[in-house]
């Protein structure tokens, strides 16, 4: 038996099997076991590290996000130091959901598991399942149970649009999709259950370490407005946050894609919510400067300009990010002659009077701008954001022609600033963006690496908030086999089975199943929202690597 002295030596960290770098501004901390996995983030949630940020719990890994490189390193040599032996200790809520056993798929599970219809469902219904970590959208549960039989492979095509409600199998776990989305599980069946509702105190009906039973109950024929509500209901219509606003702004005509942004909700990724805000949040936070609002206010984001809006009150804004062409016409009842058309620069701040219009045209540098107005847009926030995050559906609706926009009064002693100007990416050469190789490096070669890095990528016209599409060279994986899901960061850049690479922006998912190759630098980002369909794009390795948690060579998932 090991002596006492023997036990007093043994590291608390014996369990952890390997923590990679995931960017500059994040770690990969591999796991044994989903118990481990549990326990790592139950005492990183209960005990928060200084600059920590999201703890995001998959099935071997929780990815820990910081805000600033300095934060990551101190959270890499933190988590060594952790017992996680220790039980997770969560709360546990018990759930219960009424199923109707008519999915697409049943007939498909029923011939890989050798049980029939009826099997399967008692197979579902008779166990209880537990909530292990939440991921890909909000309200998404992944669930174990304790039958093996239900083990089924994905589908091998999947879904490019599975509906709200349905109940899946996928792998080893069991879902509930909470709005509709593109999905590869097995479908066995269909629930009313609402995953995610913002109106309530815990937007989520199943958090990680609740039990969950399915209850078989027949179809009834009800007419609902749910098909209606589901895409953006809650999240649009919640109130909590709502602070005293006036009619300031009116939209005449939205452009190719007008949001409201800010600096975004970080913090729930673990409830499988992205941070989502600006794309370029240096020139969100230039355009609040400038008309004297705090960094973090909610703005206009802007895709390739179009957009027109009518003060209903005297304004002053500001336009930052991509340069282009603004007009400001008078009231169409003004006197003949008596107010000029007028004509302000980007990066400075300007008067928009009641009645006036202010047009802003198409870039002729950069993708976004960014128009700021004093005292902030007002309305209701989500999870304290005002943001559109377009992949889950939380915050307001894009901007369409009619949109009264509230504005919030001024902060009391607020000043208007100095002019700025916005750095934005030559898009005469190739961008440069500067990345961090991993955390998955160890899917692709030596010269696949190499391949990545030597060459130019094209931005294709199917980037969005989301990410970028980026085309070249395909690049191949040295291993067989699928990754299993783990969190992702925004600057991530995945590389699909194609080949073809994409860097996760703003809205990106908070987990992803396609092995990361590389991880934008968090300074570098904005001129990645900055860069339009055809626009080059070039990957260097970021420097100093020894400042950056050491990359463990192998991995569970091999």
């Amino acid at each position: 038996m090991p002596t006492t002295q023997q036990q007093a030596q043994k590291p608390p960290h014996a369990a952890l099997t390997g923590v990679r770098a995931a960017g500059d501004c994040a770690i990969l901390v591999e796991l044994p076991t989903l118990d481990s996995v549990l326990s790592l983030q139950a005492q990183l949630t209960a005990h928060p590290q200084p600059g920590q940020v999201d703890v995001i719990a998959a099935a071997r890994t929780v990815l820990i996000t910081a805000d600033s490189p300095h934060a990551a390193r101190a959270l890499a040599t933190h988590v060594r130091s952790i017992d996680l032996e220790a039980p997770a200790g969560t709360e546990s809520t018990l759930v219960t959901i009424d199923v109707v056993y008519d999915g697409e798929d049943l007939d498909e599970v029923a011939k890989l598991t050798g049980l029939d219809r009826q099997g399967v469902v008692a197979a579902h219904t008779g166990q209880l399942w537990t909530a292990a970590f939440a991921g890909f959208a909000p309200g998404f549960a992944y669930l174990t149970g304790e039958d093996s039989r239900l083990e089924v492979p994905r589908r091998h095509s999947p879904r490019t649009a599975v509906p709200a409600g349905a109940v899946a199998l996928g792998g080893a776990y069991s879902a509930v999709y909470p709005r509709q989305s593109p999905g590869g599980w097995q479908l066995i069946g269909r629930t009313e259950a609402a995953m995610w509702d913002l109106d309530q105190e815990n937007p989520a009906l199943i958090r990680p370490g609740d039990t969950v039973r399915f209850n078989a109950v027949r179809a009834q024929a009800t007419v609902t407005d749910h098909a209606v509500t589901e895409q953006r209901g809650p999240d649009a219509a919640s109130t909590a946050g709502t602070d005293p606003a006036t009619a300031g702004l009116a939209v005449r005509k939205p452009g190719l894609q007008a949001t409201i942004q800010d600096l975004g909700r970080p913090g729930y990724a673990s409830l499988g919510v992205s941070s989502a805000g600006a794309m370029d949040r240096a020139a969100l936070r230039r355009a609040n400067r400038l008309v004297g609002n705090a960094e973090d206010a909610a703005g206009i984001e802007l895709l390739f300009g179009g957009l027109e809006l009518e003060a209903l009150s005297d304004q002053v804004l500001a336009v930052t990010g991509a340069e282009v062409p603004l007009g400001i016409t008078p009231p169409e009842d003004a006197a003949a002659g008596t107010m000029a058309a007028r004509h302000p620069g980007c990066g400075a701040p300007f008067a928009l009077l009641a009645g006036e219009r202010l047009t802003v045209g198409n870039p002729t540098a950069g993708l976004r701008c960014y128009l700021g107005v004093r005292g902030g847009i007002g309305g209701p926030d989500a999870l304290g954001s005002r943001s559109t995050d377009t992949m889950s559906g939380i915050g307001p609706e894009p901007l369409q022609a009619g949109t009264i926009l509230p504005v919030l009064a001024p902060k009391p002693g607020s000043i208007v600033g100095h002019p700025e100007s916005s750095p934005l990416p030559d898009q005469s050469a190739a961008t440069v963006l500067r990345v961090v190789p991993g955390p998955r490096q160890d899917w692709f070669s030596a010269q696949t690496l190499q391949d990545f890095l030597e060459q130019d990528w094209t931005v294709t016209p199917q980037s969005n908030r989301i990410g970028l599409r980026l085309n070249g060279n395909a690049l191949t994986r040295s291993r067989g086999g699928e990754l299993a899901s783990e969190g992702t960061v925004r600057g991530a850049i995945q590389v699909p089975p194609e080949g073809q690479p994409v860097l996760f922006l703003s809205d990106h998912p908070v987990t992803g199943g396609y092995p990361v190759i590389a991880v934008v630098v968090h300074a570098d980002l904005d001129k990645a929202a900055q860069l339009p369909p055809g626009a080059a794009v070039r990957f260097t390795v970021a420097a100093p690597p020894a400042e950056l948690p050491e990359t463990a060579k192998e991995s569970p998932h091999a």
